[in-house]
């Protein structure tokens, strides 16, 4: 079976993990030694050992029968949709960048294009054995005596534990997707469309599997809904010198093999590769293909986080000051119109990704209202900023208007909220408790530490 490990080797991986923590010592705080992250939050540096996770990369045991799949807490989604997809089988939501862990998507928040019908990727987590922060290593579910954690854990980013193992449902998918990209005059229109949709499950008759939006400015909305099937069809190709984002543009009909269709996304980080002249058809040819994927382009922007390239670009340019603004956040369904008309006046950043979502149930840490609809808007890039700006003015700004507006932010970028509403937001109270019973002596940091104060 391909990619699967097996129980045997995911026992031995365990034992490494429990012996990394035995050797921190007493009283010193407890973090993952994991040299790869999808973060873009700083955090403090911390030479310290780590939890070793090195074995912990991949997937154990898939059931067809069953439809279900145990998979360890840093295999990263490129890993498990391999194995699974061999098989005809997804995990129920695949977050859009290769590199993404399932343990990171279900500790922080994962998002597609299947959240409409399936929430988000933790909400097809069945179990999950979890290290927590005080050694111990407990089967959480929703229904044993650990429930209390099972629950909290969803977009906790670690402050509870860590995944060792999760086992997830899977869905049976045929191997082509058709795509429709359907052009909205307006956002009031897309949120009517999303509507009709999400209450039908169709769009003119024809079965939605997946749908997420792009949009480009006011009044150039695109809806790309997509159609998993078996007919046979000829596919497009978008990791080649084709960009995909491109192509919604272009192509009101298109196709793609279930593989490409998960990572139509990666290939150019959504769009963000152009600011690495990725998508200059010269510069395309010369980049190898294998180098065309998301972390390669996340490696560029460590370095220049390191090394300054762009700080003295914009002192040569004359720019006074520039502000890192990337965020995802869910505003409800019917305030989409009125917080993109609000981001284009104070942010000015476009294009940016639409996707609709529902969960299936309240979590207390991310807590979503399950009868509405939300929209993720997600929008990345830089702005300029004047050079006496206080740190976070526009991601601030952000905070402050996805707040009032009903919605929220997902925090595995920067965020600026005092604590008073932060826990009022993300569960603080349940977030105590629970950490009381699994991590008496504070061997984690809290939720507030790593999402705020970067620690």
């Amino acid at each position: 079976m391909t990619g699967v490990k097996g129980w045997h080797a995911h026992a031995e991986a365990v034992e490494r993990l429990l012996t990394s923590y035995a050797n921190i010592p007493p009283g010193a705080r407890v973090r993952l030694a994991k040299k790869t992250s999808n973060l873009f939050r700083p955090r403090s540096a911390d030479d310290a050992p780590g939890l070793d996770v090195s074995g912990l990369d991949g997937v154990i045991a898939i059931d067809a029968i069953a439809g279900t799949a145990d998979v360890q807490g840093v295999c990263t989604y490129e890993h498990l949709v391999e194995a699974t997809l061999s098989l005809g089988f997804i995990p129920y939501v695949v977050p859009q960048l290769r590199t993404i862990t399932l343990g990171g998507a279900v500790t922080g928040l994962g998002i597609e294009s299947t959240s409409l019908r399936n929430g988000l990727p933790h909400e097809s987590v069945l179990e999950m054995d979890i290290l927590t922060g005080s050694g111990e290593l407990v089967t959480a579910t929703p229904d044993n005596e650990h429930a209390d954690l099972f629950e909290a854990f969803p977009n906790s980013y670690g402050s509870l534990g860590y995944a060792t193992r999760l086992r997830i449902k899977l869905e049976k998918v045929p191997p082509y997707v058709t795509l429709r990209h359907v052009r909205m005059a307006d956002a009031a229109q897309a949120v009517k469309a999303i509507a009709d949709i999400a209450e039908t499950g169709h769009w003119h008759g024809e079965r939605v599997d997946g749908i997420d939006g792009t949009a480009f400015t006011p009044d150039e909305i695109y809806l790309t809904l997509a159609t998993f099937t078996d007919v046979p069809q000829r596919v497009s190709d978008y990791t080649g010198m084709d960009v995909y984002y491109r192509s919604i543009q272009q192509r009101e009909i298109d196709a793609l093999t279930m593989n490409d269709y998960i990572w139509r996304w990666d290939t150019d980080w959504f769009w963000c590769s152009g600011a690495f002249g990725a998508q200059k058809p010269l510069i395309r040819r010369l980049w190898p293909r294998r180098f065309r994927r998301s972390d390669v382009f996340h490696k560029i922007v460590g370095l220049d986080e390191r090394f300054g390239i762009i700080r003295t670009l914009d002192r040569i340019k004359k720019i006074p000051g520039r502000e890192r603004v990337i965020q995802d956040v869910e505003v409800p369904l019917d305030k989409l119109p009125e917080f993109l008309e609000w981001f284009d006046a104070e942010v000015g950043m476009r294009p940016v990704w639409l996707c609709p979502l529902r969960t299936t149930r309240a979590w207390p840490v991310y807590p979503l209202d399950p009868s509405d609809v939300y929209v993720n808007v997600g929008f990345w890039g830089t702005v300029e900023v004047p050079a006496d700006a206080p740190a976070g003015l526009v991601n601030r700004r952000i905070e402050d208007a996805v707040h009032g507006m009903g919605g929220h932010k997902s925090l595995y970028s920067e965020a600026f909220y005092d604590q008073a509403t932060f826990d009022q937001m993300y569960g603080g109270d349940v977030l105590a408790a629970v950490r009381s019973r699994y991590d008496p002596d504070s061997r984690l940091s809290t939720l507030y530490e790593k999402a705020v104060k970067n620690s």
